[in-house]
This record gives structure tokens, sequence and C-alpha cells, in this order.
């Protein structure tokens, strides 16, 4: 199968039509992208799995104290688990370049990718949003910022995510084949230019709308406010209640990952979407859009590796708890050797007394 005709990405969006009309005009190499999808997709795999597993481990078994934000963190490590579980089958076809395993499988992937993509960006939000509560308005967001509110808002991320996600995996046809001559079956790409006229459009406006572009704002927004509430006079005179260095790292670290991770890629989302509906026209836009769609994407994956980050420093509970752990093995180990000691010493007293009462009784029978 020659890459050189395939202008769609592995992962294209559902909404980039049949570009079968245009291989005359703008052919393109794109054949780079199975490789870079293949290996960053395996090491996402890996280390996604791995971090996430111990990152729900601590979160079911290890935290005594629960709250609002591990709430957020709990559903945001389902999220990336549920993405982390179908790398395998991305990665054999991006290696095989033919996907095997059927139809409701590839749509099922669909889903899990926009589940992952939209439904990380705003658990992070609300994570965002709750510690904007928690130091702007500490006294005013307590009836707010309870267990309780906290699991109906993710369950109505959960409704948001999967109205958009689903639709787009089962009620477009997610799988196609390049021709009659050859058994190559594609997953992801090559959708008609029908679904793109009908609907798919307004589909890229609502997931950039609510699942990206208010999200960004809200981030940077709460992010600001709670910046500017740290240094005011009264918040600095709380002293030991608020550590300002703490909030501000953790302020930054979820910024950067909710950037680096996102923008990329939905800023080129638009653009792409752009050149589909030939608002933007050219083979040198169209090019520079498509070789940075895959980069994009697979800096966008990523977040399932950097989320467990995100958790350790917005959540004091798991620092302490993970502090905890390890006093508690150091104390073990403390209290190992002291026992260990003592009773080796008192082995040794009684070994001296057994002694001197044989020596005594020997002397005295003589």
């Amino acid at each position: 199968m020659s890459n050189t005709t395939l202008l769609t990405d592995s992962f294209t969006p559902p909404w980039a039509g049949n570009v079968s009309t245009n291989i005359s005009i703008c052919s393109k190499n794109d054949g780079f992208k199975y490789p870079l999808y293949s290996t960053v997709f395996s090491i996402v795999f890996v280390v996604g799995l791995i971090t996430n597993v111990v990152a729900i481990y601590i979160f079911t078994c290890s935290l005594k104290l629960r709250n609002e934000t591990t709430t957020y963190m709990m559903n945001l490590v389902v999220s990336d688990l549920l993405f982390v579980f179908t790398l395998p089958l991305r990665v054999f076809y991006f290696i095989n370049q033919s996907w095997p395993f059927g139809s409701t499988l590839c749509k099922v992937s669909v889903s899990l990718f926009y589940t992952n993509m939209y439904g990380s960006i705003l658990f992070l939000t609300c994570i965002s949003v709750d510690r904007f509560l928690a130091i702007v308005h500490p006294f005013r967001s307590r009836t707010l910022r309870t267990k309780r509110n906290a699991k109906i808002v993710c369950a109505a991320v959960w409704v948001l995510v999967l109205s958009g996600s689903l639709p787009t995996g089962f009620l477009l046809e997610t799988t196609s084949k390049e021709n009659s001559k050859t058994n190559s079956t594609f997953c992801f790409e090559n959708f008609s230019s029908k679904q793109w006229k009908s609907h798919l459009s307004k589909v890229v406006i609502f997931i950039e709308t609510v699942g990206f572009i208010i999200p960004l704002l809200l981030n940077v927004c709460c992010s600001i406010m709670v910046l500017q509430t740290l240094r005011q006079p009264q918040t600095i005179s709380r002293g030991g209640k608020l550590n300002k260095t703490k909030i501000l790292r953790m302020i930054i670290v979820h910024l950067f990952i909710f950037c680096f991770c996102f923008i990329p890629y939905n800023v080129n989302l638009i653009f792409y979407a752009l050149v589909r509906t030939k608002t933007l026209k050219g083979c040198s836009v169209e090019s520079v859009v498509r070789t940075i769609y895959p980069i994009a994407l697979c800096i966008a994956v990523s977040n399932c590796c950097f989320d467990p980050i995100v958790y350790y420093f917005t959540s004091e509970t798991i620092q302490n708890s993970i502090k905890r752990k390890s006093q508690g093995s150091r104390a073990y180990d403390v209290k190992f050797s002291e026992a260990l000691q003592s009773e080796t010493s008192s082995n040794l007293h009684f070994s001296l007394r057994n002694f001197k009462a044989k020596v005594f009784h020997n002397e005295s029978s003589v």
C-alpha cells in the first residue's frame, strides 16, 4: 500500500471527508505518521498503564481522606485507563496499516479516543475551578464544594462527553477499503464527503467550543484569579494555612500540562477543518496542516502519562499519603531493628544468667 496516496491520518477527525478527489491536485507523502504513531503509542501504553494503575491503587486503597478534588481525579484516571486499554489495537493497526478487528472495535476505539481527549480537558477544568473556589471563595464555596456535588458534576461531564464521542464513533462508517485490489482495511480514515457535508462540520464547531475553548478560558481565568488572591495582604497574613509556593507550583504544572497536551491538537484541528471545507485553499497550507496533525495528536495522547503528575501536585492528600507510607515503612524498619536488638540483648542476658547459675552451682557442689 503506497503511503503517498493517503491524505488522511490514522486518527483523521471524522469530519475529514473522502479526499480521493484531491489526490491528483495535492499529493502528499504522509508515511512518516505510521512509525511515529506506533512508537509513541507503545510508549504511552506502557507508561500510561503503569502510572494510572498506581494512581487508582492510591485512590482506592491508600487514601483515607477523600474529597471533591480526589473525586474528579478518580474519574480522570478512569478516562485515561479506558483509552490506554485500546492502544495495543491501534499500535497493531499502525504497524500493519490494516484493521483486522472488525467495525465494532474500530467504532469503540474512535469513541474512546474522543472520550479521553475531551473528558481529560473537562475533568482538569473541574479541578481548576475547584481550586479557584477553595482559595478565592473559601467560605462561600463550602456548600458547593462537597463530594455529592462533585459526583453530580462528574456524571454531567460523562453524559456530555459520551453524547459527543459515541455518535462520532458509532454513527459513522469508520472502516473502509482503499480499493478492490487490496485487502487492507482502514480504521479512522477515508470518511465520505457525504458525511462531512451532512453534519460533521457542526460536530467540529461543537467540540471545539464546548470541549476546548470554554475549558481553556476557565483554566486561564481561574489560575489568574487564584494568583491575584495570593498577592492580597489578608492572604499573606494567613501564613501557615496557605503555602503559596505549593499553590504556585501546582498552577504552573496544571497549566503547562493542559496547554502542552491540548492546544497544539485543537488549534491544528480548526485549521484542518478550514482546509477540508475549502475555506483555506492551497497545497502548501494543506501540507503544513497535515504534517503538524500527527505530531499534535501524539502530544495530545501523551496526557495519559502526564495526568498522574497533576494528581501529585494538585492533591496534598496524596502527598501526605505517600509520605505516611514512606514514614511508616521507615518506622517499621526502626521498630524491627529495635525489637531485634532488644531480643538479642535479652537472649544475651538470659545466656549470661544461665552461665552464672551453672558456675555457681558447680562451685557449690565442690
